[in-house]
């Protein structure tokens, strides 16, 4: 075989096996790729998360449960997907059934709200226009 040939056919293994491993790359987790919308449950409420207001969390509520997440599209049927729990907290000057603060610690929670279909209460919208 020629120089020519056993480089032309080392190029093409070299590629082939780059391909290969590009398309078994694990970049498709089921973190990467999900798509739920971040809402916890608490007290028969559903609420969701609400970027960018300014409060202050209160007293410690109780718990608060995130459910599963479903974005599989019906893969996995069968299996019961697990929820999670989480700590509520109330928010300053705002009724729970309105919005309260969910996470592990009171310095590391995220604002939620209970929506009416998808507007937000004017407790909160007062929120974010008044930084």
């Amino acid at each position: 075989m020629s120089w020519a040939k056993r480089s032309m056919s080392a190029l093409l293994t070299a590629v082939a096996v780059t391909s290969g491993a590009a398309c078994t790359s694990d970049h498709n987790s089921a973190e990467d790729s999900a798509s739920c919308v971040y809402q916890v449950t608490y007290e028969g409420r559903t609420y969701r998360d609400v970027a960018n207001v300014e409060f202050t969390v209160a007293d410690k509520l109780g718990a608060a449960t995130k459910p599963p997440c479903d974005d599989t599209g019906g893969q996995g049927e069968g299996e019961e997907p697990a929820t999670t729990t989480e700590t509520a907290y109330a928010v300053d000057g705002i009724s729970p059934k309105v919005a309260i603060a969910v996470g592990d610690t009171p310095g590391d929670v995220t604002f939620v709200a209970a929506y009416s279909g998808n507007e937000l209460p004017t407790e909160v919208k007062k929120l974010i226009a008044n930084p």
